[in-house]
């Protein structure tokens, strides 16, 4: 499944943005979907993850709060709202897609994402 994500920029501390995954494919839904991200210098991280029929979200402690993983099937699209947007947000942010949440693979080139102090 193809995935083309986009939404990153810049944006102060304390701010907003939305990422986008659009993914192809007729089994979409079925899909668990995630999200991670790697720093400058860092491993990559997970951030969050959505599962498939249930539509269950989980979050890393770190976002917990203040990130919110949606997804419209309808749309083939799973969506990163990132509220309260701190410095050490700043990374590129990965869409990963997976028959179940244990299995979630990073397809597709990332996007960035910078929250100046």
């Amino acid at each position: 499944q193809v995935q083309l994500v986009s939404g990153g920029g810049l944006v102060e501390a304390g701010g907003s943005l939305r990422l986008s995954c659009a993914a192809s494919g007729p089994t979409f839904s079925s899909y668990a979907m995630g999200w991670f991200r790697q720093a400058p210098g860092k491993e990559r991280e997970f951030v969050g993850a959505v599962s498939g029929t249930a539509g269950a979200t989980y979050y890393a402690d770190s976002v917990k709060g203040r990130f919110t993983i949606s997804r419209d099937n309808a749309q083939n699209t799973v969506y990163l709202q990132m509220n309260s947007l701190k410095p050490e947000d700043t990374a590129t942010y990965y869409c990963a897609v997976g028959a179940g949440l244990g299995s979630l693979e990073i397809w597709g080139q990332g996007t960035l994402v910078t929250v100046s102090s």
